[in-house]
């Protein structure tokens, strides 16, 4: 039998939902809102792995349990310092919007994007692809956060 890839898009919505006892409409809010990009197909039905579950239970739980917002979430995602994951040159860096903007994730900067950023599908990338869950965003930021103080 075939190991299940954790990245492949196989899970409708309404499986989802169901697993992680949310609905569908929530699912799609935390989409409009940035926190996830699930995989569409050329009809527009959304698919999701079982890392795309794993997020979703993050942003349930942080939401639920440590009582932040949605708008909180995705600044905490902003902080996620893609220039240095992609190890930008400092003069796509210093243009491009995602390294000063602390409102929103770089993949919600995708129009204005620079370098290879700019031709990329976003839920491919390493950045949204570094966190698939909370323990994993919570030291992606230590790492970074804390290597930049020093």
């Amino acid at each position: 039998m075939k190991p299940i890839n954790k990245k492949e898009p196989i899970f409708p919505i309404g499986i989802v939902a169901q697993r992680l006892g949310i609905s569908e409409s929530t699912i799609r809010m935390y989409e409009r809102e940035g926190l996830i990009i699930p995989y569409k197909k050329e009809s527009g039905h959304r698919l999701f792995s079982e890392r795309d579950m794993e997020r979703i239970e993050c942003i349930k739980k942080t939401i639920a349990e440590k009582k932040i917002s949605i708008a909180g979430i995705r600044r905490l995602l902003a902080l996620i310092p893609c220039w240095e994951i992609k190890n930008c040159p400092i003069e796509i860096r210093n243009e491009c919007p995602a390294y000063v903007d602390y409102e929103k994730p770089c993949w919600l900067h995708k129009v204005n994007l620079k370098g290879d950023c700019a031709t990329n599908e976003c839920r491919e990338c390493e950045v949204y692809n570094s966190i698939k869950s909370c323990d994993e965003l919570k030291e992606l930021l230590k790492k970074y956060l804390v290597s930049s103080q020093v």
